[in-house]
């Protein structure tokens, strides 16, 4: 099977010809950015501004920062890197790997999470299990939080120095700041609206990518004639060869790819990732909580053909890319086709889009971060009962630790064959124990306040023991990390769930007065909240809105199924 080589750098050859223009649009937009820090800036004046924008935000604004905050460019990259590597299969990431998860999300989840007036995700735990379950979660959360950032700090660096020139320490001192500038000044709410403003400039940078290189390939009829003879038929289809027994390129058959990807990596990481589930938890009412990730899943299901598309072209215009008779790899599809394909002014749009790609991508954890390690760990086990100021003066401090610890993290990546393959192992490592806990925990009121942190311990010792121990020591042949990671991620899963339901058998639950609006089927008053006026017209009904994304990406996969 082919591999790609490590992305520890990006080809030489690819440096962009950038020139003034290129250079006063990317300076037009650092600029409006620290813009959106000052203004914001006035609207904090408590904690709760500054970590949840004061729950003030309305749905459309949420819903485009949902989807901006997952479409960091390690997406962007290890998306178009999948495509070039494993055809239409990336389709999977998003049409069963994302929409049904945002969708429980929105309908089933954000009353319970939005009901019960929790800062954070881990802080739901605290109300539902222990004190024990709610550190080892915050804990948790913090460090792949950290590790995520870094991920998208030291892609930053390889991408600029080989496009623009700029020294390693040159981009990541820059886009450090300007993150840690904007979110130390706004909070949340800087970062949230940035986030729609980058969503926008990221498809102004994709769109005449995706447009210029099918053209130059012929179209799509080009496209997959040339890659069906290069690369067989079923390159080009969502589910051939994904038989059992059968080999593909991605190392993973339909049900690996319906249970870990599109049920355990999925759910953990849409459901429990804090660095999503703030954004909705800033909306200002709780019909705006539930529609922000159902309204994030309408550009999700689009978002894949503008990553998708460049990473196929690349694989035209370069036969060989990612093996060792190419010095291009996977991850340089995206840099490639601008280089190739853009002109002047067009490029630095793009070169634009990408920056604030990393930078969404690098906000959304970072601010998540800061709130996790203030309201769920410093506030709670280390200094308690301050006033509401020093929460928010400790939160700008840790923003700043935060970034000085990514750029740490940020060469870890460096291991990993596919930026997308490492995000992957953080998700089975850290999101799905989390998920286990919060399904079992919500879906069933005998689980006792003891099986959440026993669950979470077994849930992620086992994902890591599958892959560094079961995979990595070749005791059970897994074709691909990422294929290993889909497996990692259901024995995640098993290993919490049996976990949790031993363990409850043996220790006492929670009282059911105590678990009123955090267990399906009880309520709270936060989750009896009527509409606000306008929210209940047809269109906005989250039930529509859920079910119309679910059909919508069940048909996108009629076209690659045959």
């Amino acid at each position: 099977m082919q591999t790609p080589t490590s992305p520890t750098y990006l080809a030489a050859e690819l440096r962009l010809p950038t020139n003034w223009l290129d250079y006063t649009i990317l300076g037009i937009y650092f600029l409006v950015v620290l813009g959106i820090g000052f203004a914001a800036r006035r609207s904090v004046k408590t904690s709760l501004d500054f970590f949840l924008s004061g729950r003030s935000l309305p749905a459309w604004v949420t819903g485009l920062a949902f989807v901006a905050a997952n479409l960091g460019a390690t997406e962007i990259l290890g998306m178009a890197a999948n495509s070039a590597q494993y055809g239409v299969y990336t389709t999977h990431w998003y049409w069963i790997g994302a929409i049904p998860a945002m969708v429980f999300l929105g309908l089933v989840m954000m009353p319970f999470y939005y009901g019960s007036k929790v800062r954070s995700v881990p802080e739901f735990l605290l109300l539902r299990f222990d004190k024990a379950a709610h550190l080892l979660s915050s804990a948790l959360f913090a460090v792949a939080a950290i590790l995520i950032a870094g991920v998208n700090l030291y892609a930053l660096a390889i991408v600029v120095e080989a496009l623009l020139g700029w020294p390693e320490w040159v981009a990541i001192v820059v886009a450090g700041f300007f993150v840690l500038a904007y979110i130390t000044l706004g909070g949340l709410s800087s970062a949230i609206y940035n986030e729609v403003l980058q969503f926008f400039v990221i498809l102004a940078g994709l769109i005449p990518i995706t447009v210029l290189g099918l053209k130059k390939v012929g179209g799509w009829d080009g496209l997959s004639d040339s890659l069906s003879k290069s690369h067989g038929s079923d390159f080009m289809t969502a589910w051939g060869g994904t038989g059992i027994g059968s080999e593909n390129p991605l190392g993973a058959n339909w049900l690996t790819i319906v249970l870990g990807l599109g049920f355990v990596l999925s759910f953990g990481y849409w459901t429990t990732n804090f660095a999503e589930v703030q954004r909705a938890l800033s909306a200002k009412n709780l019909s705006a909580a539930q529609r922000t990730p159902l309204i994030a899943a309408f550009p999700k299901i689009f978002i894949v053909f503008v990553v998708m598309i460049p990473g196929l072209v690349a694989a035209v215009l370069v036969p060989k890319i990612g093996t060792p008779g190419s010095d291009l790899q996977y991850n340089d599809a995206i840099p490639y086709l601008m280089q190739q394909l853009l002109p002047n002014g067009v490029l630095g749009i793009a070169v634009t889009g990408l920056l604030a790609a990393f930078m969404a991508g690098m906000a959304a954890n970072i601010s998540s971060f800061n709130t996790v390690f203030t309201t769920d760990i410093w506030q709670k086990y280390v200094v308690k009962d301050r006033e509401d100021g020093y929460y928010v003066r400790f939160g700008r401090l840790i923003t700043v630790i935060g970034v000085l610890a990514s750029i740490g993290t940020a060469f870890l990546a460096s291991s990993f064959s596919n930026i997308m393959s490492y995000l992957q192992t953080l998700f089975s490592f850290f999101n799905v124990p989390m998920f286990v806990v919060f399904i079992i925990g919500m879906f069933w009121k005998r689980a006792s306040m003891k099986s959440g942190f026993w669950g979470l311990i077994a849930g992620t010792t086992a994902a890591m023991v599958n892959y560094f121990v079961i995979y990595k020591q070749g005791i059970i042949d897994i074709p691909s990390d990422q294929g290993a990671n889909f497996v990692s991620a259901i024995a995640g899963f098993v290993a919490g769930a049996v976990v949790m339901v031993a363990v409850s058998l043996f220790t006492k639950p929670k009282p059911v007065t105590e678990l009123q609006g955090l267990v399906y089927g009880t309520t709270s008053p936060g989750m009896a909240e009527a509409p606000a006026k306008g929210d209940d017209a047809w269109y906005r009904k989250p039930a529509l809105l859920g079910w119309g994304a679910v059909v919508l990406a069940a048909a996108c996969y009629i076209p690659f199924s045959f």
